[in-house]
């Protein structure tokens, strides 16, 4: 298995062979899959995120989620180590902040228990939902601030996530999302790390 530094050096390699287009129509597929699973259509919070050039891009489907008259929760990277959460109403509520990328200005948001389903991205994913990150550890020690707790069992399709809320008062459903190469076989995993409830690649 490759060291969390290979598997990321790896990673960005396959990230360059791509143009922003082709990564912008693959954004394409896997947002519009995340729009059709239940859990997503179901949710009254969503925390989605303010993508980088090299993410799966997420502003049409905050949009979109915004239109249906969901809250959308966007993190903002607040010192080296920490993040919170911002409410998004409007592209008003929104500022280049930290790495260049457009950041939440809106209202402070610390109804963690609210959140319905996170979207996550990371710099790769495998089948049992260990996530690698890009090494700052934000979403990590956020989830574990915010009292979030991963789950061994995946769910492909989202059924069941309201169920799975009134069995585990204040439970967010993790989806991570990735392009297709960036799902590996095996991601490095610490205690620490949370895993994802199921993951969105576009395959």
């Amino acid at each position: 298995m490759l060291t969390k530094t290979e598997l990321r050096k790896a990673v960005r390699q396959l990230k360059k062979q791509h143009t922003q287009e082709e990564l912008k129509a693959l954004s394409t597929v896997i947002t519009g899959k995340l729009l059709e699973l239940p859990c997503i259509k179901e949710a009254t919070t969503v925390m989605l995120y303010c993508s980088l050039p090299d993410e799966v891009y997420t502003m049409d489907m905050i949009h979109r989620l915004h239109e249906e008259g969901k809250k959308i929760v966007l993190p903002k990277v607040i010192s080296d180590c920490e993040m919170e959460l911002r409410e998004y109403d409007g592209d008003a509520d929104l500022e280049v902040g930290s790495f260049g990328i457009m950041e939440p200005c809106g209202k402070l948001f610390t109804d963690y228990e609210d959140i319905d389903v996170a979207v996550i991205p990371g710099m790769a994913f495998d089948k049992d939902g260990n996530r690698l990150g890009r090494g700052k550890g934000y979403y990590d020690r956020f989830l574990n601030a915010a009292g979030k707790r991963g789950v061994n069992e995946k769910c492909e399709s989202g059924k069941g996530v309201n169920e799975k809320r009134e069995n585990r008062k204040g439970y967010t459903y993790k989806i991570g999302i990735c392009f297709p190469f960036q799902f590996v076989d095996a991601v490095p995993a610490d205690e620490h790390d949370n895993r994802m409830d199921m993951m969105v690649c576009g395959q």
